[in-house]
């Protein structure tokens, strides 16, 4: 098994709060503050510094998204959060508990490790009493934890099967209602959906929705997946090479480091007179023809000189296309994607 599952077995088992029982906001944080609370967290293995001064503010029902390519220090930054190894320095509270006690703070989150190890014998519910029993609830309440969580994460007919049956998916499910025995305050998920089918994906970015918006739980996802993050995520945190290079909303980092991209439709037989002036276009970084037959182009301004909406380089290119008296059938901006902006921020679209 993980790291982390094998920990729990070491903890003292003490009574926790009832895991079926919702509300708005996670015990131990202040509904109106932070659940967690990162002040320059650094983790290093020798020379190699895996988190450099990581630091960030998390509230109830939020969904973080944490970024970055392979290495990047994401997997470390998890395990220093969920106490597995300890900070070189920094220090963060979570629930209002200081990292100083481990103990306490593995009362109050989850984790859904990236290669979490399953007891194939044993069946969905086995394991879930299992862990139930761990967190020092008696027999009765294991099992009605148990019943109660895997209907949650849609496992309630499965219950019985034993997990050497369960597919990848119904597998990732049931570590979310591992994860979830304890009623954390903080869940954290490691690559949930990595080498699921596309109906599994869906099936689990539902059940992340669910657990931050029904329980009030804050979720950290790692993840590869930008779509994911785009469509579930309310913050997004990209690290590169052990260090934050951007943080701010989705909406925030598309528009600071993402290239705009315009649409614009001429006259077919203006399409070679638009593409020259487009060029001359200040800021304007790519021309190129979509459908020469029918004049379309596209345009895609530097994201160095953007303003908040991309008006200046809209301006420019229409200026530049009215200057060579070409008529402008449609200009349609698009906006940034996220994969825009982590390529741009991270380096990864020049390797």
């Amino acid at each position: 098994m993980s790291a982390f599952y094998a920990d729990i077995g070491k903890m003292e088992l003490n009574p926790v709060r009832d895991p079926t029982h919702v509300t708005a906001g996670a015990a131990g944080s202040d509904p109106a503050g932070a659940v967690v609370a990162v002040d320059g967290i650094s983790k290093s293995f020798g020379p190699l510094e895996a988190v450099r001064d990581l630091s960030f503010e998390a509230r109830p029902g939020e969904i973080i998204g944490l970024l970055g390519p392979n290495g990047a220090g994401k997997t470390t930054a998890i395990r220093v959060l969920s106490t597995i190894l300890p900070p070189t320095r920094g220090r963060f509270t979570l629930g209002g508990i200081p990292h100083t006690k481990p103990g306490a703070i593995r009362q109050q989150v989850g984790v859904l490790p990236e290669s979490a190890g399953y007891p194939l014998h044993q069946t969905g519910a086995e394991f879930l009493r299992y862990y139930a029993r761990l967190f020092g609830h008696p027999a009765r309440t294991a099992r009605e934890i148990a019943a109660s969580l895997l209907s949650e994460v849609g496992l309630g007919e499965r219950g019985s099967s034993p997990i050497a049956t369960y597919s990848r998916g119904m597998r990732q499910r049931l570590g979310v209602a591992r994860a979830l025995v304890n009623a954390p305050s903080v869940i954290f998920l490691d690559e949930p959906t990595l080498g699921l089918d596309p109906a599994g994906q869906r099936q689990m970015l539902a059940l992340i929705r669910d657990v931050a918006g029904q329980r009030g739980a804050t979720v950290i996802l790692s993840t590869h997946f930008l779509d994911e993050v785009d469509e579930v995520c309310s913050r997004v945190i990209i690290l590169n090479r052990g260090e934050v290079i951007a943080e701010g909303s989705v909406a925030d980092i598309k528009r600071r480091a993402a290239p705009r991209t315009a649409r614009v439709h001429v006259p077919p037989e203006m399409n070679d007179e638009a593409l020259s002036a487009l060029k001359r276009a200040e800021g304007v970084a790519n021309v190129g023809s979509i459908d020469a037959e029918r004049g379309w182009l596209t345009a895609t301004f530097d994201s160095a000189w953007l303003d908040e909406h991309g008006g200046v380089h809209i301006n420019s290119a229409i200026r530049a296309l009215t200057d060579a008296d070409v008529l402008i059938l449609s200009f349609e901006l698009e906006g940034g994607r996220l994969s825009d902006a982590f390529l741009s921020l991270t380096g990864e679209g020049q390797q």
